[in-house]
C-alpha cells in the first residue's frame, strides 16, 4: 500500500502537463497523508488542470456514515470492485510527488524507508477520483524493493501521464503494460511516523 508521500513545488513539476493550477501553490509537504488535500492532475476537454483533492475516497454509493475512506486501490482487481470499476474507466487522475514512504516489518517493529526514482525525476502516481476525493492505485512491488514491502504505488513516466488520462485507452491494461521507472530507497528516521512532523529532514538517510 501507500499511505504517506512527499510532494514539493507541485506547480513547477507539472507546468508542462497542465493548462492551469487551481488554488495550488508551490508548497513543500514532506509528510503528505490521508485526508489532506493534495495536488492532483485532472483532464478536462479544454486541457489538464492541477487541483487539490482530498486523499481518501468514499464511494458515492456508500450509505454508511462510518464507511472508511479508501486510500489505495489494487490494480489487479480494480476492474472487478464495485468501488472502482467505473472510476478507472471514467474518472482517472495523477498525483504528483517527489517520493513516498514505506515501512519494513522487522521482528516487533516497523522501520521506515524513503523511495524515489533512481534518476531523481518527479513521480506521477496513477489514481482515480470522485466527488473531490482521490485514491492511489497500487501493484506488486518491483523486485528490488520487495524486501521492504510487497506492494507499491503505480508510478507513471511523464510521457505516459496524458496517455493514462486519455479515456479512450483501457486504464487497467495500460497501467499493467506501461514501462515503470526504477526506484531507489534508504532507511529514514522514525520521526516520519508522526504526521505533524513535516520537514526536509524526514527524507534524510538514517544509519542507526
Amino acid at each position: 500500500m501507500c499511505g504517506r508521500y512527499v510532494v514539493t513545488s507541485p506547480v513547477s513539476k507539472t507546468n508542462k502537463l497542465v493548462k492551469s493550477a487551481i488554488q495550488v501553490d508551490n508548497n513543500e509537504n514532506y509528510n503528505a497523508h490521508p485526508y489532506q488535500k493534495l495536488p492532483v492532475i485532472k483532464k478536462y476537454k479544454n486541457g489538464n488542470t492541477l487541483e487539490n483533492l482530498k486523499w481518501g475516497l468514499v464511494p458515492s454509493w456508500a450509505k454508511d456514515k462510518d464507511f472508511k475512506a479508501l486510500i489505495n486501490a489494487r490494480l489487479e482487481t480494480i476492474d472487478e470492485k464495485v468501488s472502482f470499476k467505473k472510476l478507472i474507466k471514467d474518472f482517472r487522475c495523477v498525483a504528483v510527488a517527489d517520493g513516498f514512504y514505506e515501512w519494513k516489518r522487522e521482528e516487533k517493529e516497523k522501520i521506515p524507508y524513503y523511495f524515489s526514482r533512481e534518476d531523481k525525476k518527479p513521480i506521477f502516481f496513477a489514481g482515480i477520483y470522485e466527488n473531490g476525493q482521490f485514491c492511489l492505485i497500487t501493484e506488486e512491488a518491483l523486485d528490488n524493493i520487495k524486501e521492504i514491502h510487497h506492494r507499491q504505488p503505480v508510478i507513471l513516466n511523464q510521457i505516459d501521464v496524458n496517455r493514462y488520462l486519455n479515456l479512450e485507452a483501457t486504464g487497467s491494461s495500460f497501467l499493467k503494460d506501461c514501462k515503470k521507472p526504477k526506484l531507489s530507497f534508504h532507511k529514514i528516521s522514525k520521526d516520519v511516523n508522526k504526521p505533524t512532523n513535516n520537514t526536509a529532514s524526514l527524507i534524510q538517510q538514517f544509519n542507526n
